[in-house]
Order: C-alpha cells, then structure tokens, then sequence
C-alpha cells in the first residue's frame, strides 16, 4: 500500500464511533449523519428485515488494518459502507466479537437510550475470525 493510498484510505475512515452498556453487555455503535440515520429509519421503521453485515478486512502487511463495514438491508434498498481504522478501533471489534450485537445511533441521540437501531449478527464465528485476522495484521506493526 503507498503512502497515497494509505492517504486515500484513512480520509474515509469513519469517526463516529463509541459503544454502550446495554443490559451489562458492551455495545459497539456506529454513530452515522443525521440526515442518512433518520432516512435508513424512515425506509425501515417497523418492517420485519434482516441485516446482512459483511466485514471487509483491508491491510498492507506494515500493521496498518482497515476494515469496511457493509451492511445490507433486506428492505428499502440501503447498502451502507462504513471503513474503520482497527489500529485505532480495536476495542470496537472486540466488543462486537463478545455482543454479537452492532447498534447505529444518530449524533443527537443519547446512545443507549433513544434512536438506536440493534442489528444482531446472525454469525458470531465470522466475527471472530475477522478479529483474529485484524489481530494478526496489527501485529505486523511491532
């Protein structure tokens, strides 16, 4: 990976990101732009659906992981992608590895409270293969 592409990559790394205790479990929980959070609730809202969540692992072998989220609704037609920064977010996957449980918020919403939409993952093994190999190309960085 050059350093532009190094570049390329880190400018679309997401920010927002935290995590909640709900009911003694550690959440992760993306928080996405207010307009984009209230249109995927609008297009959702009290429809049965499913969320295809796919963890796309992206790394250079000199320790520096990317990971893009992409999640898939089975209504409205919404495929998101949201890429992290595991050096920097390795507690999120962590949490998402023991939860098996990923949470979207807004900015104006008091996370853990209100306006947040729970997507379960169907497949926790997938999960934690993906931080086994986050793990490992974090590695590389020592």
């Amino acid at each position: 990976m050059s350093d532009d592409e190094l570049k390329k990559l880190m400018d679309r790394v997401h920010v927002g990101v935290t995590s909640f205790n709900y009911n003694g479990i550690g959440v992760p929980c993306l928080i996405l732009a207010e307009k984009k959070f209230d249109d995927i609730m609008a297009k959702v809202a009290g429809k049965p659906l499913s969320v295809d969540t796919n963890l796309n692992i992206l790394q250079d072998g000199l320790g520096h992981v990317f990971v893009e989220i992409v999640l898939t609704f089975s209504e409205g037609g919404i495929e998101e992608s949201i890429l992290l920064y595991a050096n920097e977010s390795l507690s999120f996957f962590e949490s998402l590895a023991s939860s098996s449980m990923l949470a979207l918020s807004s900015p104006h919403s008091q996370v853990g409270k209100d306006n947040v939409f729970m997507i379960q993952l169907p497949r926790p093994e997938k999960i934690t293969n993906a931080l086994d190999i986050i793990k490992k190309g974090l590695e590389a960085k020592k």
